[in-house]
């Protein structure tokens, strides 16, 4: 492995240490899309944080979309959902957007996870009452940015040993609330 260089323990997936990240993503934008590629959504600027949730809703919401025909996988192997967080205004949908399908594990849940019904494949997850949405990490192809944080780890009913890697949480860390109140304050801003 280069020197440098990092590996996921979760994915597998090699990539470059997190300062080349921030600079690739802030010019480079990452495209977004289903398996088939009928769908498609250019993400732009650099993310907010990269976190693997383990919280009820978020394993529920993953195996409910697993059940669907030849739906890709969305759960790491230890149960967790990883996810790019990214400003609502930084997301455009590009091709496909009348194949996307909201779906929702409660009829009044104000989370809504978008999935693209060509292929069953969770693109991203919003909170409607958020100014964020949850890309899906295996949907930006097969170099990822590396992930910051574990967050909700009390809903891991047999916490693997292997959850060491980065900074794990058992709910939602000041961490991560001040990067969400950061990148709202950002939106707010001109230019």
């Amino acid at each position: 492995m280069a020197a440098g260089a990092s590996r996921c323990r979760i994915s597998g997936q090699r990539w470059q240490p997190d300062n080349d990240w921030q600079q690739t993503l802030g010019v480079t934008p990452m495209m977004v899309s289903c398996s088939c590629g009928q769908v498609e959504c250019e993400a732009t600027g650099a993310p907010i944080v990269t976190v693997a949730c383990y919280c009820d809703d978020c394993q529920e919401g993953s195996r409910q979309i697993e059940e669907l025909p030849n739906a890709p996988r969305v759960r790491d192997a230890d149960g967790g959902t990883a996810y790019v967080l990214y400003r609502k205004d930084r997301l455009k949908r590009s091709r496909g957007r009348d194949l996307l399908r909201d779906l929702r594990i409660r009829e009044k849940s104000a989370t809504r996870r978008v999935v693209a019904s060509c292929c069953n494949s969770a693109l991203y997850l919003d909170f409607e009452k958020g100014h964020w949405l949850s890309i899906y990490r295996a949907r930006l192809g097969e170099v990822l940015p590396p992930l910051q944080m574990r967050i909700q780890t009390r809903f891991i009913p047999n916490k693997p040993h292997a959850l060491n890697d980065v900074p794990a949480y058992p709910r939602f860390p000041f961490r991560f609330i001040a990067k969400l109140f950061i990148a709202r304050i950002a939106m707010l801003l001109p230019g």
